[in-house]
């Protein structure tokens, strides 16, 4: 009986455990496809899980940080949403590839026009931004969900170090060091030229060793022969005077 109430007491504990840190593992997020690196540009995506049984998720903002402001923001059209970006001016202007940026994204909605994120499923909201500030780590985005029956949840809580996560965290986009080529692809494409190049050097270069040693093979043959032939004639002369000393003799 004792053991009996002991796991029954076990089971009740470890469901209430689960029940209270499920928020913590369903939180809107942020995360690049790739890497998302300082002075370039990314593509990420905005992760939106439905949190509640009987109502769906029908619009999403993302708020994006006024003393990192972004130039470029584009959003991935997503099936069943419409999109809206909001731009506002700048105290001060950016320089992006030496243009001066007055206004910059500061809010992205997303709204349904159908049935949105149903209970139990989860969406994904890609944007390409740039470029990434350089003298930060992180960028930190808030976030508002809005349900069907009209509850909003506010994602704007900070991470403060040393500190438990809160409730209900901002999404906090990690930021990679810096690469030489901020614009990424193009390093790439120039390092496949380049690998190329060196392909194609190394390709003449072994052409032109196997002629050389083909070369070297027939004049070595020639040598061999010339000397053979040379051996064969002197023996046909030997042989020819000893048949006549034959003759003679007889």
């Amino acid at each position: 009986m004792k053991a009996s109430r002991i796991a029954t007491t076990g089971v009740v504990a470890a469901s209430a455990v689960l029940v209270l840190s499920g928020p913590a593992f369903a939180h809107v997020s942020v995360q690049p496809e790739g890497t998302a690196a300082k002075g370039g540009y990314a593509t990420v995506n905005f992760k939106v899980p439905n949190e509640r049984d009987k109502a769906s998720t029908t619009k999403l903002e993302i708020n994006f940080p006024a003393d990192h402001p972004l130039a470029s923001v584009m959003p991935q059209p997503v099936d069943g949403w419409n999109v809206k970006v909001t731009k506002s001016k700048l105290d001060k202007p950016l320089e992006v590839h030496g243009d001066k940026i007055n206004e910059a994204v500061t809010k992205v909605t997303w709204t349904a026009d159908g049935k949105g994120i149903q209970p139990g499923f989860f969406q994904k909201f890609p944007l390409s931004i740039g470029a990434l500030p350089e003298d930060t780590d992180e960028l930190v985005f808030k976030a508002i969900q809005t349900y069907s029956n009209d509850e909003v949840v506010r994602w704007i809580e900070t991470q403060e170090k040393g500190e438990e996560e809160p409730e209900t965290p901002a999404p906090v986009l990690a930021l990679s060091a810096a690469t030489d080529d901020h614009h990424g692809s193009a390093a790439s494409d120039d390092d496949a030229d380049a690998e190329k190049g060196e392909e194609a050097d190394d390709a003449k270069a072994a052409a032109s060793t196997t002629e050389a040693a083909s070369d070297d093979s027939s004049d070595t043959t020639a040598r061999v022969l010339g000397v053979v032939g040379i051996v064969v004639g002197v023996a046909g002369v030997a042989f020819g005077v000893l048949a006549g000393r034959r003759r003679t003799n007889a």
